[in-house]
């Protein structure tokens, strides 16, 4: 049985790999952990304390808690220093065939929750709004193709997206207009998926990274 402490960690660990928390990202308050986690409060303090000792979490009083940089580098996955230009290699060589993959075999449940993901990123209009759902959407799409090593392979690479340097670099190069034509061929690939063609899931979001990757590294 896990401990409070293992528990929360895994918690951590999980909203670093789909998107929900990077370096920065407020935790939820001790209430609210004592809900999601049924621990008594007293546990949740004590772990928070440790985990704060540890370096994963800053505590600012009067302001929340807060997921530190080193929390992305304890987290199993990615090198630290994984740069941009990786993180797009291996995007492009792996998940245009997971795409195509989750067209064969994923169920019309992993079809809503991915509508879900597209529609929360199209009602997005700030950065770390159209960020989180981006990411939360690929790990949708990942995980309908019904693979757990494959699985696996997907949330090391998700660590990387959390890396900071690779924050720093979307941000400086996001625009409004950008996040517009990244919804658009979201759509495009997730109407693939819906019309269940293979062919075309991975012909739109092979598009869509060299699109993104043409964007972060300067590349036209």
């Amino acid at each position: 049985m896990q401990t409070v402490e293992q528990s929360l960690r895994a918690l951590l660990s999980e909203g670093t790999q789909d998107g929900s928390l990077g370096p920065g990202s407020k935790l939820p308050t001790e209430r609210a952990l004592v809900e999601r986690l049924s621990a008594p409060r007293g546990a949740i303090r004590r772990a928070l304390e440790v985990l704060e000792r540890d370096g994963v979490i800053i505590r600012h009083v009067g302001r929340g808690t807060f997921l530190t940089e080193a929390a992305v580098a304890q987290v199993d996955g990615a090198p630290a220093d994984t740069s941009p230009a990786e993180i797009m290699q291996v995007r492009l060589l792996l998940e245009p065939q997971v795409a195509a993959l989750a067209a064969r075999v994923g169920t019309q449940a992993d079809l809503d929750r991915i509508g879900e993901c597209l529609a929360g990123g199209g009602a997005s209009d700030d950065f770390e709004g159209f960020e989180s759902w981006d990411a939360k959407l690929h790990r949708a799409i990942a995980k309908a193709a019904h693979n757990g090593l494959l699985m696996n392979m997907f949330d090391v690479l998700n660590t990387a997206r959390a890396l900071p340097v690779w924050g720093t670099l979307k941000r400086r190069t996001s625009t409004p207009e950008r996040r517009r034509c990244y919804h658009d061929e979201h759509t495009a690939i997730v109407d693939a998926l819906r019309d269940r063609d293979p062919d075309g899931a991975e012909a739109e979001m092979r598009r869509h990274l060299q699109h993104v990757s043409d964007n972060l590294l300067g590349r036209h």
